[in-house]
C-alpha cells in the first residue's frame, strides 16, 4: 500500500505555477523534497493542506491570491539609475543581484529593463501582485529519517 502525505513524511513534489492568465510562470523539472507538517516547511500553508492525504501520482491544484502568494508589488523595491553607474555584469535584462537592506536582511534584485541610458532593478518577486495557481504532483512519499527530522527541527530554530 502506498504511503500518504502526512506529518513527518519526506515528500517529493513536482509543480507548475500558472499566472492569472493561465500562462506557465514557473515549472520544476526536478522534484523538490521537504518534510511535511514541520514549521520550517518551504511551502505555502494552503499547498501543504491540499497535499495532506495524497499518494504518489496524485495532484492538487491550489489558487492563491496575490496577497496569499508573493504579496502586492511594492514600488518602493524598484529602482532606476543611469546605466553608467551599474557594473558591466548587470547591464542586461535578467541579470540578478543580491544585497542587504538597512536591517541586514538579504534582498534579491533583478534587472527588469534597460533603455534610454537607464537601468531598472526590482526587488519584488517576479510574481508579486499576481494571483497564481499551483499545480502540484506528489512524486514520492516515505517516512522521514531521524536525520531529516533533526535537520528540519534545527531549521525551525533559526
Amino acid at each position: 500500500m502506498s504511503q500518504q502525505v502526512g506529518v513527518n513524511k519526506m515528500v517529493s513534489i513536482a509543480y507548475t505555477i500558472r499566472d492569472g492568465l493561465g500562462n506557465i510562470a514557473e515549472h520544476s523539472g526536478l522534484p523538490i523534497s521537504y518534510v511535511h507538517g514541520v514549521q520550517s516547511n518551504p511551502l505555502f500553508p494552503q499547498i501543504e493542506s491540499a497535499l495532506e492525504g495524497l499518494a504518489v501520482g496524485e495532484t492538487a491544484e491550489v489558487f492563491l491570491t496575490a496577497t496569499q502568494a508573493f504579496g502586492p508589488h511594492d514600488p518602493g523595491l524598484t529602482f532606476s539609475d543611469d546605466i553608467d553607474n551599474a557594473p558591466e555584469e548587470l547591464r542586461y535584462v535578467g541579470a540578478e543581484l543580491d544585497a542587504e537592506n538597512e536591517q541586514g536582511e538579504p534582498m534579491h534584485f533583478r534587472v527588469t529593463r534597460v533603455d534610454d541610458g537607464q537601468i531598472i532593478i526590482d526587488g519584488n518577486h517576479p510574481l508579486a501582485g499576481q494571483d497564481i495557481t499551483f499545480i502540484v504532483r506528489v512524486t514520492e512519499v516515505r517516512d522521514a529519517t531521524p536525520v531529516e527530522l533533526a535537520a528540519q527541527a534545527q531549521q525551525s530554530i533559526h
